[in-house]
């Protein structure tokens, strides 16, 4: 089984140090980087801006990845460790992408690529092509979202309606597999389609199980600050029942913290909403 790449996000109601699920636990973006070792970045929001950090190293060879990871604080993180299957190993093509207060990273292949291209290209506005700098397929799928979400909404605003958000990112992913082709439902080997990805402003966070696992975490065993933390309630430690969650994690590995991990299915599309409502919806069919 080819790995690729490792991706995490973080959505929570409550600003959190991410040191341990970058570096301290037992199977960490930074232990992860052993088998990933072509470059790693880290966006996180301050005060509804995306601040990104990237590198073209080893995460667990490079000084500045622990440095980073402990002193980040934000509501919203996504982190990326790269093993580079198409596009040069340079900071052009090392996640996470930005347009905007929109980041992206990407675990995943398109199978056919240089054949493909063209195509692809098309299916993003002239206007937003121009900022494609890298040469990976994982670039030309997060303008492609973009692109399509612009004709409709106004992206840079931070109040985007969320149900017209995530069906024009349906219906953009549907345009990329017309082109491509079905993405692969299991993890066959590196060279077949997969569009595994998490995608945030700093308020709304999606992501998609294209292909490459996902494993999400909506609650915890038990909260360590359950008796001081203002915000605790039934749904830290529980399934939530009325769709509002206080922290939702997205992992290519159950990390092993307190978090309760699920599995995502194959073509299932999940996220929170500004009012951290969470989402989730199979939007393809196997």
């Amino acid at each position: 089984m080819e790995t690729m790449c490792r991706i995490f996000g973080f959505r929570s109601i409550l600003e959190s140090h991410m040191h341990e699920s970058l570096i301290s636990a037992d199977n960490a973006l930074s232990v992860q980087s052993q088998q990933h070792p072509d470059g790693w970045g880290i966006a996180y929001y301050v005060h509804n801006t995306p601040h990104v950090i990237k590198s073209t190293k080893s995460a667990q060879s490079d000084v500045l990845f622990p440095k980073v990871s402990s002193v980040v604080s934000s509501n919203t993180v996504i982190a990326h460790i790269r093993n580079a299957t198409l596009g040069e190993k340079n900071i052009l093509n090392t996640h996470p992408f930005q347009f905007g207060p929109w980041v992206f990273v990407h675990n995943g292949h398109v199978k056919d690529f240089e054949k493909h291209r063209p195509a692809l290209l098309e299916l993003i506005p002239e206007s937003t092509r121009k900022y494609i700098l890298g040469t990976t397929d994982s670039e030309i799928l997060f303008y492609i979202i973009m692109g399509h979400a612009a004709k409709t909404l106004n992206i840079f605003n931070q109040d985007i309606p969320f149900k017209e958000l995530k069906f024009r990112v349906t219906e953009a992913l549907h345009m990329i597999t017309e082109v491509i082709g079905r993405f692969s439902k299991d993890d066959v080997g590196p060279t077949e389609n997969y569009i595994t990805f998490i995608l945030s402003n700093g308020k709304i966070t999606l992501a998609h199980h294209g292909g490459k696992h996902l494993y999400y975490s909506t609650y915890k065993k038990l909260c360590g600050e359950r008796d001081s933390c203002p915000f605790f309630n039934l749904s830290c430690e529980n399934k939530t029942p009325d769709g509002k969650v206080n922290h939702f994690l997205v992992s290519s590995e159950q990390l092993k913290t307190n978090n309760v991990w699920l599995d995502f299915e194959a073509g299932e599309l999940m996220g929170v909403d500004q009012e951290m409502n969470f989402y989730k919806e199979k939007i393809f069919d196997f």
